[in-house]
């Protein structure tokens, strides 16, 4: 069987498993929004528990590799709890906490970047320090980082390929299952890869474009 032969015959299950890539990146990245404003604002915060708290989760987090994180909560935390994650949820919960890191420090660079002025503009406006943060810097904010959090979509959904050490049927798992049924590694990989490489593509396209129509936004402004 030839190379275009073996890949029609396998693209339906590989198709399945970039479906269940893709929901795992989109439901991640929705929690790790969450997570990282809650953390980039505990880390901004002057009520020091707070930012020792965030401090603590960033330097876990960034420390540590997502594989390794992946163990720790599906083998380690499962065992000594005495219960069983389901491999989809563990998945979101790893993805989530790892991107969640990163989205923080990505949302109070965006924070910091805002100019300290608009601040105190609102606060001499008789603006209470929350909403002038909710309704002056935060909008300017989200402005600033949304290509950030596109190329961070990009970089979550390249690793899901690493929880497939976990079991999760994902498109690197999907892959490893057929290589190892057809013995045909080289072919099977080089499909994974054309599949992955044609998604990220497409979304750092989307990324340029968001990032030049916000940077032609901002010039006319």
């Amino acid at each position: 069987m030839n190379f275009y032969a073996f890949f029609l015959q396998n693209l339906p299950r590989l198709l399945e498993g970039l479906s269940l890539t893709l929901q795992l990146t989109i439901l991640s990245l929705i929690f790790a929004i969450i997570v990282g404003m809650i953390s980039c604002f505990f880390k901004i915060s002057s009520i020091k528990p707070l930012n020792w708290i965030a401090t603590i989760y960033l330097s876990i987090i960034r420390g540590t590799p997502l594989m390794v994180q992946a163990y720790f909560l599906y083998f380690g935390i499962a065992s000594v709890l005495n219960i069983q994650i389901p491999s989809f949820w563990a998945s979101v919960i790893v993805l989530t906490l790892n991107a969640g890191a990163y989205l923080s420090e990505i949302f109070r660079s965006g924070i910091s970047a805002v100019n300290k002025g608009q601040m105190e503009a609102a606060r001499s406006l008789g603006l209470p320090y929350h909403v002038a943060m909710s309704k002056v810097i935060i909008p300017q904010a989200i402005r600033i980082v949304i290509p950030s959090v596109v190329n961070q979509f990009i970089i979550t959904l390249k690793d899901t390929s690493i929880i497939s050490v976990i079991g999760m049927g994902e498109l690197m798992r999907v892959g490893t299952l057929i290589a190892n049924r057809t013995f045909r590694g080289f072919e099977t990989y080089g499909m994974v890869a054309i599949v992955y490489f044609i998604v990220i593509m497409i979304l750092t396209k989307i990324s340029q474009i968001i990032e030049r129509r916000l940077s032609n936004g901002k010039s006319k402004g």
